[in-house]
């Protein structure tokens, strides 16, 4: 059977253009994931009332721990199937898949058989008040059942990726985000199943999603096809994945434990400030999208690149994603100064929630090229393997962002948080920066 025309292979043609024409379809499905997350809990508020709204809120933090955790494996497994697609190893490519799919189900059992009888103790150790524990365990345990799609549908993402097909997991990712959103509508609102039926509407999409990925896989993508009977799990490369996609999901989680601090001591300055700095992340969560987006491409040319011993086609990739980077960055800022203030007036018409807003931009504002610049440099380190120093890199910054919040946030206020993510941007720019240049002449010496 023909290859998918989705099938892209980076290891030649035009380096620009195969970067933004594979980081298109990303910006795309995470804007409208933003969208639907909005919508999602609009629904649940106002059709399953404040407890419904605090139990799946409740829930939101223990699953994103577990998204980002599989999702840390499926980026560690994506750089090496990217690469042995670089290399024209397509069965070592085939056997990674195998063996990624082995863990994650088997993942999502063990999670499984421990989260259905202890839901209701890591509730009550979450200190859940008592009216939202019923319902928080009901919608946690409904979840559990849905995660082997989770897993699924995140593992074929990935493989479909490091392929250089960006455009297929976005393509289902927005179908379950419109299922989802219409089965919410009629199990919440119209059925009035509450929590239970916001749980359900969430896994029946996830499993669309998941098993349209694996059929598209089936019929079009023959290099990742296999029966049933071959699933298998090569031990060398399940040990790897695991190293990998470890250090990747410790970044991972890093970075929300960090921001659950910041955002503590964001609080202490009053709900003006607090208010004010969750609509700035709001405005910066869509305005930096690009960046994230064009560091992935960059892993997955990356990758490729480093899978076909192409190191000069790999620095050239590199340094026209910094520049990409560097650009939207700027875009971004002068975007963000020209409209600051009409930005923060979409979330609220106190004067004095709109100045606290304004106050942030007008530090933070100038240097939103530093984020991009840093996602440039984590995009070729994970795509080259090299998972501790990308997730240093993330340590240094988080670490320097947390520690400058709260030494300055008290006497500064809000302005301070802005100072903070810049000078945890520089840390991390000052880290990456040496490592990349040695990285980078070890690869052409060899």
């Amino acid at each position: 059977m023909k290859q998918s025309s989705t099938v892209r292979d980076l290891t030649r043609g035009p380096i620009l253009r195969q970067l933004i024409q594979f980081s298109i379809p990303l910006i795309l499905g995470d804007l409208f994931q933003l969208s639907y997350n909005m919508v999602d809990t609009i629904v649940i508020g106002r059709f399953a009332g404040n407890a419904g709204l605090a139990a799946v809120g409740t829930c939101d933090q223990i699953m994103t721990l577990l998204i980002l955790g599989v999702s840390g494996v499926c980026i560690g497994a994506s750089v090496l199937m990217g690469q042995f697609f670089g290399a024209h190893r397509e069965d070592q490519l085939l056997s990674e898949l195998k063996t990624t799919l082995c863990m994650g189900l088997l993942f999502s059992l063990i999670v499984m058989l421990l989260g259905f009888p202890f839901t209701g103790v890591i509730f009550r150790l979450m200190s859940v008040q008592p009216e939202a524990l019923a319902d928080a365990t009901v919608y946690m345990r409904v979840i559990f059942a849905g995660l082997p799609f989770t897993c699924l549908y995140n593992i074929y993402a990935a493989a479909l990726r490091s392929v250089g097909d960006s455009k297929t997991p976005v393509r289902y990712l927005v179908l379950s985000s419109l299922l989802n959103m219409a089965m919410d509508l009629l199990f919440v609102a119209g059925l009035s199943w509450g929590v239970f039926g916001a749980g359900l509407a969430t896994i029946l999409a996830q499993a669309v999603s998941a098993l349209l990925c694996l059929r598209f896989v089936n019929r079009h993508v023959p290099i990742l096809r296999f029966p049933l009977k071959a699933l298998r799990i090569d031990r060398s490369l399940a040990r790897k994945t695991l190293s990998y996609g470890g250090i990747t999901a410790l970044q991972q989680c890093a970075q929300p434990i960090g921001n659950i601090i910041i955002q503590g001591t964001v609080n202490t300055l009053g709900v003006t400030a607090a208010a004010a700095f969750s609509a700035a992340r709001k405005i910066e969560d869509i305005g930096l999208l690009p960046g994230r987006s064009i560091s992935s491409g960059i892993t997955a040319f990356t990758a490729q690149n480093v899978g076909a011993a192409q190191p000069e086609r790999t620095e050239e990739g590199f340094r026209k994603a910094i520049r990409l980077e560097f650009v939207i960055g700027l875009a971004v800022s002068a975007a963000v100064l020209l409209l600051r203030r009409p930005l923060m007036s979409l979330f609220t018409a106190d004067a004095a929630m709109l100045e606290e807003g304004v106050r942030y931009f007008s530090i933070i504002g100038f240097c939103y090229f530093l984020p991009c610049l840093t996602n440039g440099y984590q995009g070729v380190l994970r795509g080259s393997g090299h998972m501790t120093a990308s997730l240093l890199g993330s340590l240094t910054q988080i670490s320097v962002r947390v520690l400058v919040t709260l030494l300055a946030a008290p006497s500064l206020g809000i302005p301070a948080v802005g100072l903070a993510c810049v000078a945890g941007w520089s840390a991390m720019l000052l880290w990456q920066i040496p490592w990349r240049r040695r990285m980078s002449r070890r690869s052409v010496s060899a």
